[in-house]
């Protein structure tokens, strides 16, 4: 079994356990009662969600800026950043660490894509490798924060599922499912309660295309794909066809690691939706593998950038669809 934390920290944690014990228990009590209020407040959206008007797009490219696995001359880092075309217009989903990290100026510029050829950014939620690193993310008023070598957003819609500044985009907070820019939907927010972070608000994409169906793309898919596809179905009556972005499954690694922290494997100990003394388990990823192959989509789109080999390895082998890994610098055309 893979440790999630270095031997070498066991005795300065034995030595605070005096405080971190009942930190982390009233942190139980909170991550508890938002489980609670997470699964009463998904249940009533989903259950009041009512079929949105989505156009049949002819085409839809998504250009990956930013993702753990890379194409040659790419850099790749633990966050998500993803360029929706469609025959509509542009929709940017996420922008990873921001200005945080070289990376996802470099990727954007070899790219040849910045803020004069996006239409609209949307956040998929509020996490560092999401709306532009730690500093957007620790700020007193958090907010996204965009490299500045992506050029100027003048004001174009910034599409969120939770409230946070956006300098240089017109704030729009989605309250629910709706049409964003470029013929794409949003499910609206989705909650999960996270023991570390708290109430996570989450929204993924929706597109329809003609003659095929759906494509749901996701940024770590906290709220969990079985709630995702519940709303989306709720959504419409079209068959699934893709599903893509991230699954947060780090069952035996984590990606990348917390500058000040080595020998903690972050990713495997936040944002997984269980306490700190609990692991993702195998059935935890048999149940996700069961619902994308009851959904039926033809193509899967995986994020490695919250996943660990081990499981990308079972959702290939598992997965009744054509599963792809997302790369940094790749485009692919659903």
């Amino acid at each position: 079994m893979t440790l999630r934390i270095n031997p070498l920290w066991w005795p300065l944690m034995a030595l605070l356990s005096p405080v971190l014990v009942p930190v982390l228990l009233a942190k139980n009590f909170r991550f508890k009662k938002n489980q609670k209020h997470a699964a009463r407040v998904n249940q009533e959206r989903i259950g009041k969600a009512k079929h949105l008007d989505l156009p049949a797009l002819k085409s839809l490219e998504v250009s990956v800026l930013q993702e753990w696995a890379t194409e040659e001359g790419f850099m790749g880092e633990p966050g998500v950043s993803y360029l929706f075309k469609t025959d509509q217009g542009s929709l940017l989903l996420d922008v990873a660490f921001g200005p945080d990290r070289e990376s996802l100026a470099h990727n954007a510029g070899k790219m040849g894509i910045d803020f004069s050829n996006v239409d609209a950014l949307a956040i998929s939620h509020l996490h560092p490798d999401h709306m532009g690193g730690m500093k957007a993310f620790r700020s007193k008023v958090q907010k996204v924060l965009v490299p500045e070598q992506l050029g100027n957003p003048a004001g174009k819609p910034c599409y969120l599922p939770d409230e946070v500044k956006t300098p240089g985009f017109s704030n729009e907070l989605v309250t629910g499912p709706r049409m964003l820019t470029a013929g794409i939907a949003s499910t609206g927010p989705l909650a999960r309660s996270l023991f570390f972070l708290g109430l996570t608000e989450e929204q993924a994409l929706i597109v329809k295309l003609e003659g095929k169906g759906l494509v749901i793309f996701t940024g770590c898919g906290h709220p969990t794909i079985e709630v995702i596809l519940n709303m989306a179905t709720s959504l419409s009556d079209d068959p699934i066809y893709a599903i893509g972005g991230g699954l947060h499954f780090p069952l035996t690694s984590g990606r990348g690691s917390y500058e000040g922290l080595p020998g903690i494997k972050l990713q495997m100990i936040v944002g997984t939706g269980k306490p700190p003394w609990r692991r993702i388990s195998d059935h935890d990823l048999s149940n996700t593998i069961k619902a994308i192959n009851a959904a039926g989509p033809k193509y899967v789109f995986l994020s490695e950038h919250d996943t660990c080999d081990y499981s990308i390895k079972r959702f290939k082998n598992e997965l009744k669809a054509e599963t792809k890994v997302l790369k940094t610098g790749a485009t692919y055309r659903i």
